[in-house]
């Protein structure tokens, strides 16, 4: 009898695993049948331009998001807002499945970042998507749009603000539950869709909407649609983000420009008092040298720290790529994205080329962000930056100094803290829907995906965590070597028709 059923139960396995393996071959043989109307109509979306600058854009990208998801099937979509604020609407659509017991809501958010048009290639325009070969700067030549019928080159790509972040992600889910749908496979779990418009701004409405909306917003788990699968090319299961949070440096120096011939060794120079003030951060190893910077990291998890030792190595393939010889801190990419760190985006004094002058500038200014790990509170790392500033003997204000504080002080800092911060959030391994949506990754794609700790950039889960005490899962589908945040943003066809099968393999999750 025990043999009998062991064999049952064999069979079982095995008719489930086959039937599993002929739907992911009709979802992909749909998604191939499709491409040109799928590239159509995400052309259509990234046409409409949406940075946090122009709500009328973001505003319209939620209505045509709106329009979209009912185009392919999608329940009960509305937009939903907090009365009387100036937060762009969350897309908010439902699937309910009969007989279901599980609810999976799926993020990704429809907003990009501020855009220089100056900055991108010849010919290619933020919101003028245009379609290339392979990488613009590696030779690539434009190629047309395709009609129906048509099968595009998978290595091609779109250039475009939001092609990779996020507005692939959007598409992606969307049309993985029109793919199930137009093939009557039945999802396994009831959906909810989440688009949200203020992500690139920090998502400063997010706790007090998820407040409001919370019940509406019950589910067994968050999936998340954000960021670039690995540098190696496999697919990717990120357990947690970093936090980040932001500080603007300002260093003054004399009231009014000098010629640095007449004042020159005499008058203090605030872009070399900054430069000095900023080397003292950091060692030549890539440690943060402020005090405390370290102290609050949570340890990693014998878990976590197996699944970093079988991570593809990219190191070298990324040094090639980027065209460096060093990097800041000796051994792999993904053990330096387990620790907290400090960057500066941006410096500012005087003017420098055709616009270069012989003077003494009257301030100097640095751009600085940290990105946070599990353990680290965002106020309290910025009152660490201050009081090594401190440290390092200036007066710290928050606003420009009076002529009395610049007759007491040697040297002033003004520091700008960013109030729209937020901490880290990460999910255990042990989570019973790793394994779960790992399998599904591995039956759309044939390659069990690299599992991470925390990815390295940043988004708000903690306030998911938090407010709905839900622990996300992200799922990565964007190419690596995007230039994501950048000009000349893209997406390879390839990451994006995958990225449509791997969330119609999510939406069909097995037990």
């Amino acid at each position: 009898m025990k043999n009998n059923i062991k064999i049952l139960v064999v069979i079982l396995f095995f008719t489930s695993s086959l039937f599993a393996q002929n739907e992911q071959a009709l979802i992909k043989q749909s998604i191939n049948e499709q491409q040109s109307n799928l590239v159509d109509e995400f052309r259509s979306f990234l046409s409409i331009p949406n940075v946090a600058a122009n709500p009328k854009g973001l505003l319209d990208n939620a209505n045509w998001i709106k329009e979209y998801m009912k185009s392919k099937g999608v329940d009960e979509v509305s937009l939903l807002t907090i009365p009387n604020s100036p937060m762009p609407p969350v897309v908010y659509g439902e699937v309910k499945v009969p007989g279901a017991t599980e609810t999976i809501i799926f993020y990704a958010h429809y907003d990009g970042q501020p855009v220089d048009t100056s900055k991108w290639f010849p010919g290619v325009h933020p919101f003028r998507p245009s379609l290339y070969s392979g990488m613009y700067e590696k030779g690539a030549i434009v190629m047309p749009w395709l009609s129906k019928g048509n099968n595009y080159d998978l290595n091609a790509r779109i250039y475009a603000r939001g092609a990779s972040d996020d507005k692939a992600g959007v598409m992606a889910i969307i049309n993985a539950y029109a793919q199930l749908k137009a093939l009557n496979l039945k999802p396994t779990v009831n959906i909810k869709f989440f688009f949200e418009g203020e992500e690139e701004a920090g998502s400063p409405n997010l706790e007090q909407f998820l407040q409001l909306y919370k019940n509406k917003l019950d589910a067994n788990m968050w999936v998340i649609c954000d960021g670039p699968v690995h540098q190696s090319g496999k697919k990717q299961l990120v357990m947690g983000v970093r936090g980040d949070t932001h500080l603007e440096l300002t260093v003054f120096g004399p009231k009014r420009p000098l010629h640095s011939g007449h004042y020159g060794n005499w008058v203090l120079n605030p872009a070399m008092e900054l430069s000095r003030l900023l080397a003292s951060m950091k060692n030549d190893k890539g440690e943060v040298t402020i005090k405390g910077f370290y102290d609050d990291v949570v340890p990693l998890s014998s878990l976590e720290k197996e699944a970093l030792a079988i991570v593809p190595s990219v190191e070298a393939q990324l040094k090639n790529e980027l065209g460096i010889n060093a990097t800041e801190r000796a051994g792999a990419l993904n053990d330096a994205l387990q620790l907290p760190s400090l960057n500066i985006n941006g410096l500012q004094s005087a003017g420098v080329g055709k616009f270069s002058a012989n003077v003494i500038p009257t301030k100097a200014i640095a751009s600085v962000d940290m990105r946070l790990v599990k353990g680290n509170d965002w106020e309290k790392q910025q009152q660490k930056v201050i009081n090594h500033i401190k440290a390092q003997g200036f007066f710290v204000t928050d606003k420009e100094p009076t002529d009395e504080e610049r007759k007491l002080n040697a040297k002033i800092c003004m520091v700008v803290q960013d109030k729209k911060s937020y901490n880290a959030q990460k999910t255990s391994l042990s989570n019973p829907y790793v394994k779960r949506i790992s399998k599904a990754m591995e039956l759309s794609s044939t390659d069990w995906p690299v599992i991470l700790p925390t990815l390295g950039g940043s988004l708000p889960l903690f306030v998911f965590e938090k407010v709905l005490n839900t622990s996300p899962i992200t799922v990565p589908i964007a190419n690596h070597d995007n230039n994501q945040h950048a000009e000349n943003e893209n997406i390879k066809l390839k990451n994006f028709f995958e990225g449509i099968q791997i969330f119609a393999s999510i939406m069909l999750l097995g037990k």
